[in-house]
């Protein structure tokens, strides 16, 4: 307990010196406020923000995309994954071709997509399962793979079969590297939606940063990133919380301040 204050407590003290000498810099010179707002001044865009509904429209739609995109690229990574990971042959003859396609820019699909779905939200889910899918699919393929095999011996002595040990042995040795590519993925999943966003919308968190831009608004620009940073650190609190209550019987880490 004391070990987790303490990082919490050197964690704050490190952002508010960061900052503290980011706002004196601006304010003696150093540092050019219109290329740096200062941070004064981006708080107060995000508190003026804060007051008006339409910030909270614009979160919603980004939420929207990034779990839409989320939860669609995990299902189909976590789904092939297991399928491949459990079929040898399977693995063999798609690995290649799963390969190559991780390896195209995910910012070249944007333009694509957004010719075959539009610029609304469509466009945007693709992205975002472009993104998720790769992650969640190797992690997933390599705990399938990592099974321990005395473990995988002694089930099949038992006669266990089929979904028996789906459910008993390889899905408990991939649980732990498929919540550690959620952790992962959901930067990614923001990441894409907001990419998706910036490039051509009408709404999002994305767009709020791309008008700011548009008009040389640097506070504009600061302000939509750090209302994204919080953003995705409430994510990522509402991941750490889920991967508590899943793998129950995991050490809790005493120097990791979660």
């Amino acid at each position: 307990m004391r070990v987790r204050i303490s990082v919490r407590l050197t964690r704050y003290a490190v952002l508010l010196g960061a900052l503290g000498l980011w706002e004196l810099g601006g304010r003696t010179g150093a540092i050019d406020p219109f290329f740096f707002p200062l941070p004064s001044s981006i708080v107060a865009q995000v508190a003026e923000w804060a007051a008006t509904p339409r910030i909270y429209g614009d979160l919603a739609i980004t939420l929207t995309e990034t779990a839409l995109g989320f939860v669609a690229g995990t299902a189909l990574g976590v789904m092939l994954g297991l399928w491949l990971g459990l079929s040898p042959f399977a693995s063999q003859v798609l690995e290649p071709f799963i390969k190559a396609f991780n390896a195209i820019p995910r910012i070249v699909l944007a333009p694509i997509f957004a010719l075959w779905f539009g610029l609304g939200l469509a466009s945007k889910v693709a992205i975002v399962v472009t993104l998720v899918f790769f992650m969640a699919f190797f992690n997933t393929y390599q705990g399938v793979r990592d099974v321990n095999p005395v473990v995988l011996a002694n089930a099949k002595l038992l006669r266990a079969r089929g979904g028996l040990l789906l459910r008993h042995v390889y899905l408990p040795s991939a649980a732990q590297w498929i919540l550690s590519s959620l952790r992962a993925s959901i930067g990614f999943a923001v990441t894409g939606a907001v990419v998706g966003e910036y490039l051509g919308s009408a709404a999002g968190i994305g767009h709020v940063i791309a008008q700011a831009e548009g008009s040389f608004d640097a506070v504009g620009v600061f302000a939509g990133l750090a209302v994204l940073g919080i953003f995705v650190l409430l994510l990522d609190a509402g991941i750490s919380v889920v991967e508590r209550r899943v793998i129950v019987w995991r050490p809790q880490q005493e120097h990791g301040g979660r």
